[in-house]
């Protein structure tokens, strides 16, 4: 399976810092011991991608640092070319990752899930917003092959935190499905409106957050039928969770990857994932939170290459 990553660009932040950089790392060191995933490095999205979805003056602002103070607290990084240059290369990751999910059926970014950016600002650690880009790219190429329509696109947004800025890129949009299943009282305290929105209580725990996503994909089925999904498979319900507010364990998580990806496949639908939130106490809670995720989408993906006939291939890029 094709993952991506753009761990080299470390962003030089303040000590003490809550955001936890050092996660992408320690997952890529362990998927690099995994013989089915294949890492490659991502490239850079270009301007052209970018300002499919955010404003020139925004993605120009990002590029020289040259946005008002209070935009880049709004992010929560101090503006630096390295931290320009990974924004570019999360998108790039998604937008590969979506990518090689239609040729292969599963494919992922370590980073991305940038969910709380919106066309002209950023927010809550989000710069450039990367499933809204992938999504608006391949839309634009699939019309520019001779689509009559725009590729319909499910956003299933599973963090904790609720993808205010993806809902708002996308409000009034048909071609794109956004549903976003969260934390009710958690941030962002003001939400926008997804296609569908499904709010939980502090606390919750397995039972009832599986319950309510099956509620959530019985609806996408019956209003949507996506041809590509992207799938933000959030740490962040994990009882363990600094932010999260939520009681999942990791048997709860692997059952809502396992029902995210078995829907997908079920329907033979392409299904690209990207990591988003997770803050754990200890990083390495959300390191296997993130392990197991990709752990259950290699059983799928190995489905989608028997049905392609490619067998399992091995190996690194």
């Amino acid at each position: 399976m094709q993952v991506f990553y753009a761990t080299q660009f470390v962003l030089p932040l303040p000590s003490g810092h809550r955001f936890p950089m050092e996660k992408y790392r320690m997952l890529r060191d362990a998927l690099a011991d995994m013989p089915q995933v294949r890492l490659g490095q991502a490239e850079p999205a270009q301007d052209h991608e970018l300002e499919l979805v955010h404003t020139p003056l925004y993605v120009q602002g990002i590029d020289h640092g040259t946005l008002a103070a209070s935009v880049y607290r709004e992010i929560g990084f101090p503006w630096s070319p390295a931290m320009a240059e990974r924004a570019r290369r999360s998108v790039g990751a998604s937008l590969s990752a979506a990518r090689s999910a239609q040729r292969e059926g599963l494919a992922a970014n370590i980073a991305g899930g940038t969910h709380h950016a919106y066309a002209d600002k950023g927010g809550g650690f989000c710069v450039f917003n990367d499933f809204a880009v992938a999504a608006r790219t391949l839309q634009y190429a699939h019309v520019q092959q001779g689509g009559q329509a725009p590729l319909p696109i499910a956003i299933i947004d599973l963090d904790v935190h609720q993808g205010n800025g993806t809902a708002r890129i996308f409000q009034g949009d048909a071609s794109v499905f956004t549903l976003s299943l969260h934390g009710e009282k958690n941030f962002p305290f003001r939400k926008e409106a997804s296609t569908l929105d499904l709010g939980l209580p502090d606390g919750a725990g397995d039972a009832e957050y599986l319950e309510t996503l099956e509620h959530a994909l019985s609806e996408l089925e019956r209003r949507f039928a996506p041809a590509l999904v992207l799938y933000l498979a959030g740490a962040d319900p994990h009882e363990g969770d600094r932010l999260g507010r939520l009681k999942l364990t990791f048997d709860g998580l692997m059952a809502r990857d396992r029902r995210v990806f078995d829907w997908c496949w079920q329907r033979r639908i392409p299904c690209a994932f990207a990591m988003g939130g997770g803050y754990g106490h200890t990083l390495e809670t959300t390191v296997q939170v993130q392990v197991n995720t990709y752990r259950i989408a290699l059983e799928y993906w190995e489905r989608w290459q028997r049905r392609r006939g490619g067998g399992t291939p091995a190996g690194k890029a």
